[in-house]
């Protein structure tokens, strides 16, 4: 089994290193100050220069930003990943106002959350599927939670799509076979403490799942 791997939440050149030694396609900064994930603008450019020179895209990840975090930060990267309320139409804005490819991050607790992306076909280039935090929880991803893979089994869509939620090494090929994903999410699976990669799982996981 081979997918396509988005190694997110990203803060260290060992981390790029491994990302990219073992065959992700995309890596993730997070600029939700909330997250223990959390980087700044000057280092996120420093990251993402150097992610690039190693064949990396990059993705800045977001929650319901304002125009001025992203003037200040979406010229360090390929993508921006929208994980809060924005609307298709907001989306769109942001994507055409910073020239920037968009992932639209869809919660999914139930299978009619699912129906939530198809407003998002015009809007974006990619649909990230995560699972629903529980209510009150402060953060919208990262939490290590899962969803009901198969919900995804008969999900069609003129966009590619990743899946996202409590992935790790151990769980991944089920969640693939279960959900038909071929492109997968991955950020505390590979972590030893919130916000800490692990070169180690890192490279563990794209050793065994990576396209």
């Amino acid at each position: 089994m081979s997918v396509l791997v988005k190694i997110c939440g990203v803060s260290s050149i060992a981390a790029l290193d491994a990302a990219a030694e073992g065959g992700a396609a995309w890596v993730g900064f997070v600029f939700f100050p909330p997250s223990p994930r959390y980087v700044d603008a000057r280092l996120a450019r420093d990251l993402a220069d150097y992610a690039r020179g190693k064949g990396l895209e990059t993705v800045g990840v977001y929650v319901d930003p304002d125009d001025h975090l992203l003037k200040e930060t979406a010229v360090a990267v390929d993508w921006v990943q929208l994980h809060g309320t924005e609307s298709p139409e907001r989306a769109m804005a942001i994507g055409r106002t910073f020239a920037r490819k968009i992932i639209k991050a869809i919660p999914i607790r139930a299978a009619d959350d699912i129906r939530l992306a198809k407003a998002y076909e015009q809007a974006a280039q990619m649909i990230l599927f995560d699972a629903k935090p529980p209510p009150g929880h402060k953060l919208p991803g990262g939490n290590g939670h899962s969803f009901e893979w198969s919900l995804m089994r008969d999900y069609r869509s003129s966009l590619p799509w990743m899946l996202s939620g409590g992935l790790d090494r151990d769980n991944l090929e089920a969640a693939v076979a279960a959900s038909g994903a071929l492109i997968a999410d991955v950020s505390s699976g590979i972590e030893t403490a919130p916000g800490v990669k692990s070169v180690e799982k890192i490279t563990d996981f794209l050793s065994s799942h990576a396209n």
